[in-house]
C-alpha cells in the first residue's frame, strides 16, 4: 500500500513537471531572458529604468538593417541582442480572432468566445458592456500570448463611420453617429488595454482605417483606387470624431492608416494627417500602422510615387511607424542610401513602436511573472465569458415591429412552432467577419427548442435563395403550427469585407418565401433578420399578417440562446437602431463614391444618416421597441440658460447667415456644461432595461452648418415595472452643443437650442458671457 502511494506521488509530480515545461516551453521570454548571460544585463533589461532610457539604449544598439527589418508586422529577430521575432499582426475586433498570422487556434486553444458583431453591439447603447466585453476579450488574448498562440497586438477596433448603407463591413463599424462610434472606440479600448496599471497595457489597441474609408468594392471602384474627396467641415464634424475619442479619450496604443486616398494623397503618405492630426494634434502615445500593403498600394496601384523607394520614404517621413506587410522591409535601406530618408527618421518610428512593446512588459523577461503571467486555458471559453457574449447578444437584438403584440410568445399555447428560413440552423453566419473559432454555438433553432416543440424547414438552401424549390415544405409548416418563425437576412456572401450589396432589399426569392409563409400560417408570423447592414424590409413592416419583426445583427456563438430568450420573453428587448433603415429608393443616382454627409436640394443629393438626411425611412437611427413602455419627464430645475465663457481677447460676434456664433478654440471651454435629470418611468407589467437617447436641434438659421438634429448623449437605464428611475445626463456645451462651419471650424451657436428625449423637449438658450474686453 505504501508503495503504491509512493509510486502514485512520483506519478503526479512528473505530470505537474510535464505541465509546468509545457507553459515554459509555449511562451519563452520575448527579450531580456534572465537566464542569457550575454542580454540580461543590458539597459534595455532594467526594468528599473524609464521606458525612454530603455528604449533609446536598445535602438542605439541596432545596426541600420536590423532597424529596417524591425518596421514591418512580421518583425524579425536580433539574436545577438537575444530579441526574437515578432508578429504584430493579430484581431480582436469582438472576440480574439485568427484573421492575423500572429493568432492561431488548437491544442490548448481550439476557440476564443466569440461575441456579437459589433454592429450588434453597439444597439446595445451600453458603454459599461462595450468596456466588458474588451476586458474578457483582453484576458483570452494575454492568456493565449502566454500559451504561445497569439500576439499582444490587436489591431481593433473598426470606427469608421457606415456612411453608406451598402457597404459590406459596416457590421463591423458602431454605426452611423460619431458620437456613439467615438464612445465606444473608447470603451472598448480601454477594456482591451486596462486602465489600471499606469502606463502599461494589457494588450495594444489599434483604431482603424483613418480615415474615410467606407468603400470596398462598388460598380468597378475599389478601395486601393479610390479617391476620397472630402471637405475639411465633414472630415471635423464626421469622420474624425471617432478616432479623435479613440486617441484622447481611449488613450488607444495604435492607430491604423487606410488603403485609400484623401484628397489626393494616401492616407499612410499624408504628413498632416498622420503626424499633423494623429501625432500632435492629438497627442497619440503610440504607433501608426499602415492598412496591410498600404503602401504597396499606393505605389503599384495608385502610381502615387516614381520608384518604390520614394514610397517608402514618403510614408515614414509623414508618420508611419510599421507596414503591415514586406514593403519597407524591402525599399526603406535603398531609401536611405538615395538620401530620400533619414536613419534618424527610421529611429523615430522605432521609438514608437519598441515604446509600445515596451509597454506590454515583452522587454520584462520570463512572461509567466509578470501581471497577466497566471492566465492560461482555463480563461478562455469560460461559463462566464460565454454568458456574457449572450447578454451581449440579448441587449443588442432590436424588436422593429410588435402588432397586437405579438411578442412575447407563450411556451404553452404556441406548441408547435414552425422554424423556417436559411438562417434558422445557422452557425458561422452568426459571428459575422473578423472572427475567430468559437468555443461552441448555439443556432436559433437549438435556442427555441429549449421552449418548445419545433418544425424545421430551411424553406431556401441559402440566403441567396435562388429558386422556390423548398418553399412548399416551409408553407406546410406553417399551416400546420401554432405560430411561425423566419430567419432570414443576410451572410457573408452577400456583405463582406471587399463585397459591397448593390442594392438593400433580401436576396432572391427571400420576400416572396416570408409573404408565401406569413399568408399561410395558422398563428402569427414574427420574422428575424441577421444582418450587419440596413434591408429594405417595406413589404413586412407593413404586412398585417407578419406580427412582429426582430433584427439581431449578428449574434455572436450564442446568438440563438438570445433570440429564444428574447421571443418568449424571459429578456425584455431594449436594443436600438445605430444607423438608418432606407428605402430601396434611397439609393437612386447615389453613387457609394460622393462623399459629402450634407444635403443638396439644387442638385437632389439627400444626405447621408440620420444627422443630414430628412427624406422617408423604413426604420430611422434609434428606432426599437420594448415589452412594456416608458416615459419621460425632464425635472425642474433643467437650466433653461447657459452662458458661455468667451475670452475677451477673441472676438465674439463672428456671424453665421442669421444667428451669433462663437469658436470653440475662443470659448472657456474645460467644465462648461448643463446638466439634465430625467425621470424614466416604466408604466408596464414588466421590468427593462431602456435605452435612454439624448439628442439636440442648433437654434432656427444655423444655415448649411448644422446637422437636423445629433445625439448629444445617451444612457442605458434599468426600470422594475411600475417603477421610476431618475437619470441625470450631462452635456459637454463645447463638444455637443457645437456645429462645424465649411472651413472646418468649431462654433458654438448662439441662442434657442432643443434638447429631446423621447416625445418631450426642453429649450436651453446659450448665451455669451465675455470675460475682459472684446477686440473688434
Amino acid at each position: 500500500m505504501k508503495r503504491n502511494t509512493i509510486f502514485y506521488f512520483i506519478l503526479l509530480f512528473s505530470f505537474l513537471l510535464a505541465i509546468i515545461s509545457t507553459n515554459v516551453e509555449a511562451r519563452e521570454p520575448f527579450a531580456c531572458d534572465s537566464r542569457d548571460l550575454n542580454t540580461k544585463n543590458f539597459p534595455f533589461c532594467r526594468t528599473d529604468l524609464r521606458f525612454t532610457d530603455r528604449v533609446n539604449d536598445l535602438i542605439g544598439r541596432l545596426t541600420l538593417q536590423e532597424k529596417v527589418r524591425l518596421l514591418v508586422s512580421g518583425a524579425a529577430a536580433v539574436p545577438r541582442l537575444g530579441i526574437k521575432g515578432y508578429e504584430w499582426w493579430s484581431e480582436a475586433l469582438h472576440g480574439v480572432s485568427n484573421v492575423g498570422p500572429g493568432t492561431t487556434f488548437g491544442g490548448e486553444f481550439p476557440g476564443a468566445t466569440s461575441f456579437p458583431q459589433v454592429i450588434t453591439t453597439a444597439a446595445s447603447f451600453n458603454a459599461t458592456l462595450w468596456e466588458e466585453i474588451g476586458k474578457v476579450v483582453s484576458d483570452e488574448a494575454r492568456a493565449m500570448y502566454n500559451g504561445g498562440q497569439a500576439g499582444l497586438t490587436f489591431w481593433s477596433p473598426n470606427v469608421n463611420i457606415l456612411r453608406d448603407p451598402r457597404w459590406g463591413r459596416g457590421q463591423e463599424t458602431p454605426g452611423e453617429d460619431p458620437i456613439v462610434a467615438g464612445k465606444y472606440a473608447a470603451s472598448y479600448v480601454r477594456g482591451l488595454q486596462g486602465t489600471d496599471d499606469g502606463d502599461r497595457l494589457k494588450v495594444a489597441a489599434s483604431c482603424k482605417h483613418y480615415t474615410a474609408y467606407d468603400l470596398d468594392n462598388w460598380a468597378g471602384v475599389d478601395r486601393f483606387h479610390f479617391n476620397a474627396k472630402v471637405s475639411k467641415q465633414d472630415i471635423e464634424d464626421t469622420f474624425d470624431i471617432p478616432f479623435r475619442s479613440c486617441v484622447m479619450e481611449g488613450k488607444v496604443a495604435s492607430v491604423m492608416c487606410s488603403y485609400n486616398q484623401v484628397n489626393g494623397i494616401p492616407t499612410c503618405a499624408d504628413p498632416k494627417l498622420l503626424k499633423g492630426t494623429i501625432r500632435d494634434a492629438w497627442r497619440l502615445n503610440g504607433y501608426i500602422v499602415s492598412d496591410c500593403d498600404s503602401v504597396g498600394v499606393f505605389y503599384d496601384n495608385q502610381h502615387y510615387t516614381s520608384t518604390p523607394e520614394e514610397a517608402a520614404a514618403d510614408a515614414i517621413r509623414a508618420g508611419l511607424d510599421l507596414d503591415c506587410g514586406t514593403f519597407l522591409g524591402v525599399h526603406t535601406e535603398n531609401a536611405v542610401q538615395r538620401g530620400l530618408v533619414k536613419e534618424a527618421e527610421i529611429n523615430s518610428a522605432l521609438v514608437n513602436t519598441i515604446s509600445v512593446q515596451m509597454r506590454l512588459g515583452m522587454f520584462d523577461g520570463e512572461p509567466s511573472k509578470q501581471r497577466y503571467g497566471n492566465l492560461g486555458p482555463k480563461d478562455v471559453c469560460s461559463p462566464a465569458h460565454q454568458e456574457l457574449a449572450v447578454e451581449a447578444a440579448r441587449q443588442g437584438i432590436v424588436l422593429l415591429k410588435n402588432h397586437g403584440p405579438v411578442l412575447p410568445l407563450s411556451p404553452r399555447r404556441h406548441r408547435p412552432v414552425a422554424v423556417i428560413g436559411p438562417n434558422s440552423d445557422v452557425t458561422v453566419t452568426m459571428i459575422g467577419n473578423y472572427a475567430g473559432v468559437a468555443c461552441g454555438y448555439t443556432t436559433p433553432l437549438q435556442g427555441i427548442g429549449r421552449y418548445t416543440r419545433t418544425i424545421h424547414q430551411p424553406g431556401c438552401a441559402n440566403v441567396a435563395c435562388r429558386n422556390d424549390a423548398l418553399f412548399g415544405g416551409a408553407i406546410n409548416a406553417a399551416r400546420q403550427s401554432d405560430a411561425t418563425i423566419l430567419v432570414m437576412g443576410l451572410d457573408q456572401s452577400i456583405e463582406a469585407e471587399f463585397r459591397d450589396r448593390a442594392g438593400l432589399q433580401l436576396p432572391g426569392h427571400q420576400q416572396e418565401l416570408i409573404s408565401k409563409v406569413a399568408a399561410a400560417s395558422k398563428g402569427p408570423t414574427i420574422l428575424v433578420l441577421m444582418s450587419g447592414g440596413p434591408v429594405d424590409i417595406s413589404f413586412a413592416k407593413n404586412d398585417p399578417k407578419i406580427g412582429a419583426i426582430l433584427w439581431v445583427g449578428y449574434p455572436g456563438q450564442g446568438g440563438g440562446a438570445a433570440i429564444a430568450d428574447i421571443l418568449y420573453g424571459t429578456h425584455n428587448p431594449g436594443g436600438k437602431l445605430p444607423m438608418t433603415w432606407y428605402p430601396q429608393e434611397y439609393l437612386n443616382n447615389l453613387p457609394m463614391t460622393a462623399m459629402s454627409m450634407r444635403s443638396d436640394p439644387s442638385t437632389k443629393y439627400p444626405g447621408r444618416t440620420y444627422r443630414f438626411y430628412k427624406g422617408p425611412v423604413v426604420y430611422p437611427f434609434g428606432h426599437g421597441m420594448s415589452y412594456t413602455n416608458f416615459i419621460h419627464t425632464i425635472a425642474a430645475d433643467a437650466p433653461t440658460i447657459v452662458s458661455v465663457p468667451v475670452d475677451g481677447r477673441h472676438h465674439s460676434n463672428t456671424t453665421t447667415v442669421s444667428s451669433k456664433s462663437i469658436r470653440v478654440t475662443h470659448a472657456r471651454c474645460n467644465k462648461l456644461s448643463l446638466s439634465i435629470s430625467v425621470d424614466v418611468k416604466n408604466t408596464g407589467s414588466k421590468d427593462g432595461s431602456h435605452t435612454l437617447l439624448v439628442f439636440a436641434t442648433p437654434p432656427v438659421g444655423g444655415g448649411h452648418w448644422a446637422p437636423h438634429k445629433q445625439l448629444v448623449a445617451f444612457e442605458k437605464v434599468g426600470v422594475a415595472a411600475r417603477g421610476v428611475r431618475r437619470v441625470r445626463v450631462k452635456i459637454h456645451v463645447c463638444k455637443y452643443l457645437s456645429v462645424v462651419d465649411t472651413a472646418g471650424v468649431r462654433r458654438i451657436p448662439m441662442g434657442e437650442h432643443w434638447i429631446h428625449i423621447g416625445d418631450v423637449r426642453h429649450s436651453v438658450s446659450l448665451q455669451p458671457h465675455t470675460l475682459g474686453v472684446i477686440k473688434t
